[in-house]
């Protein structure tokens, strides 16, 4: 996907900023799309078939996409410059690009969550499983990428892109027989009440009750111990952190409260593990808006740079396989080496926890951006010196490596902390909170560029902005870059805030257990 940005820019003939930010927005949807997966594989149907029916509409946006890149007469003409996509062609383009968008999400907002529920995170061994599993699939997520980048991506550019769509759509349908196969095999936890109707019952009753005085005693507060009717319900203590909701689980005077006048602890509890969640979803976004530029602009910049790297040409769309190949070396290293190193040093089953992780992953991506602006500054004066002698492609490795760093520690940590972290009948859907701040980095990230454009354009002594028009050497990428990279490090200190703020799970279950 990353590098349909070349696609749009020279088939479709759109300028550099709208290539990036088409393929942004499209990326950016595909993610907030996973909470559609997410809450229906939670609330509807188990998480199997959920998977199945938005894989069915990520193989028709496939065949769709494949089709017009195939036939001449749904693509602009060759002699277009400007505003090419219009008509008959605009409604095949951003028709498939949506129902690809929604199978996509789909499927993102399921996967994690069903590969993740066959390991009971209770038992000691379980919960090493589980964080084993979380580097296993960002593997065989990288494994298929590499793929996509380097073979799919040779076979789009030599021989033409209706060819490489062709086989992402193949692919697609073996991958989804494949999981199909294993249905005998799955475990699948019980489907519960809409999630967002729960969360909504919390709201309105405790501002029904904002006038009541809340009991001393928390003990006092209602729970329902019927068993079998919540034996699948995860009994969550309670915590003094926004005590304002426990006025939602206030016991009213009749003898037989109704549903929409009171809740219960765990309900509450639930509401406030999801709000404890926001702020961490929220410091991450910003590392994850650079990252979305650092992926787009990469790879453009590789179009003007040397293409041949030991003697063989090197195509620029198949730059993201740099940190893939890190990663690939880098996962098993992590797994094998350092969980099991940190775990005698902390006790903790994953080596060290999903939050400290994530931090790493920050950390590394404001390396990542100020070493991206360095690598542009040498790439564009020597493009201005030696037009004809640029340098060689492979400097891109050194930010795509940090890159691919950043993005191992803080994807994984976000998925095996939101899952682990879930309410029992929320999985899926807090799952795909790690998808959710990476949609709002790419939509950001779109909206960077303009706003960036429009800014500097009025700043800037030459009155251009620093990311115009089609030539990366009149433009000021490297600014772009340190400016994300000073953004970056503000947003790793609220982050650090937001971190130490937040309290496990397990660690509100050991205070309840102390003080009783």
């Amino acid at each position: 996907m990353v590098s349909m940005v070349i696609y749009f820019h020279y088939l479709l003939k759109f300028d550099l900023p709208t290539s990036s930010n088409t393929l942004t927005n499209f990326l950016g949807s595909v993610c907030l799309l996973s909470l559609l997966g997410g809450f229906i594989s939670d609330t509807y149907l188990n998480r199997l078939y959920t998977i199945l029916i938005f894989g069915s509409l990520e193989v028709i946006g496939l065949s769709m996409v494949t089709i017009q890149a195939y036939s001449k007469d749904l693509r602009p003409d060759i002699t277009c410059e400007k505003s090419c996509i219009k008509g008959g062609i605009a409604l095949m383009f951003y028709g498939s690009l949506s129902i690809l968008a929604i199978g996509t999400g789909g499927v993102k907002g399921a996967l994690p969550a069903l590969g993740a529920d066959q390991f009971d995170s209770k038992d000691p061994k379980g919960a090493k499983q589980l964080g084993s599993y979380f580097n296993w699939y960002m593997l065989s997520t990288t494994f298929g990428a590499m793929i996509g980048v380097s073979f799919v991506v040779w076979v789009s550019i030599n021989k033409d892109w209706y060819w490489g769509f062709f086989m992402g759509t193949m692919a697609a349908i073996v991958g989804f027989i494949a999981i199909a196969l294993g249905k005998p095999f799955y475990h699948y936890p019980p489907l519960r009440s809409s999630p967002l109707l729960r969360i909504a019952q919390v709201i309105v009753v405790a501002f029904k009750n904002r006038r009541l005085i809340l009991p001393e005693n928390p003990v006092e507060l209602f729970e329902m111990n019927d068993k079998d009717k919540y034996q699948y319900d995860e009994k969550l203590p309670h915590t003094n952190q926004f005590r304002l909701l426990d006025k939602a689980a206030i016991v009213p005077l009749e003898t037989f409260p109704q549903p929409w006048k009171v809740c219960t602890v765990t309900q509450v509890e639930e509401v406030k593990v999801l709000t404890r969640m926001l702020p961490i979803l929220a410091s991450t976004i910003i590392m994850n808006t650079c990252l979305a530029q650092l992926q787009t602009f990469s790879v453009l910049q590789g179009v003007f740079m040397d293409q041949h790297i030991f003697g063989k040409k090197f195509p620029p769309a198949s730059i993201p396989i740099i940190p893939l190949v890190f990663m690939t070396f880098l996962i098993p290293i992590y797994e094998f080496v350092v969980v099991p190193f940190a775990l005698k040093i902390t006790g903790h089953p994953s080596g060290i926890t999903q939050l400290q992780r994530v931090g790493v992953g920050l950390i590394l991506s404001i390396i990542s951006m100020g070493v991206a602006g360095i690598i542009e500054v040498k790439r564009r004066d020597q493009s201005i010196k030696e037009p004809f002698n640029p340098i060689s492609l492979f400097w891109l490795s050194f930010q795509y490596g940090i890159f691919g760093l950043a993005d191992m520690f803080t994807i994984v940590g976000l998925m095996e902390f939101f899952y682990k972290e879930a309410p029992s009948g929320m999985k899926s859907l807090a799952t795909s909170f790690a998808w959710l701040s990476l949609s709002f980095g790419y939509f950001l990230s779109s909206a960077f560029v303009d706003i960036m454009n429009a800014v500097t354009k009025k700043i800037a002594p030459s009155k251009k902005g620093w990311i115009e028009g089609d030539d990366l050497n009149e433009s000021n990428l490297n600014l772009f870059y340190w400016f994300l990279a000073v953004l970056s490090t503000l947003n790793f200190v609220v982050y650090l805030l937001c971190a130490s703020w937040y309290k496990y799970k397990e660690d509100t279950a050991e205070s309840e257990t102390e003080q009783k």
